[in-house]
């Protein structure tokens, strides 16, 4: 079957990436709504849900702009 050709669908980086930026967001949305629920503060539930996720909460951004160390103090 010399003459057979495949057909390969190619998919570009940045929408693989996209697709993953977007399912990993609406998961931590849902994560953080079932916290809220929980009666957890929606500030607190973001803090713990972005510390899940290795992701910079709003106020964590603040404070490195401010001086903070970008690094946890390991001692």
């Amino acid at each position: 079957m010399t003459g057979v050709s495949k057909r390969v669908s190619t998919v570009s980086i940045d929408d693989v990436i996209s697709a993953i930026e977007t399912a990993r967001d609406k998961v931590m949305a849902d994560e953080v709504k079932s916290l809220v629920k929980l009666g957890l503060p929606k500030s607190v539930a973001y803090k713990m849900v972005a510390e899940r996720y290795r992701q910079r909460s709003d106020t964590e951004e603040g404070e490195e702009a401010a001086g903070g160390t970008p690094w946890p103090d390991m001692s």
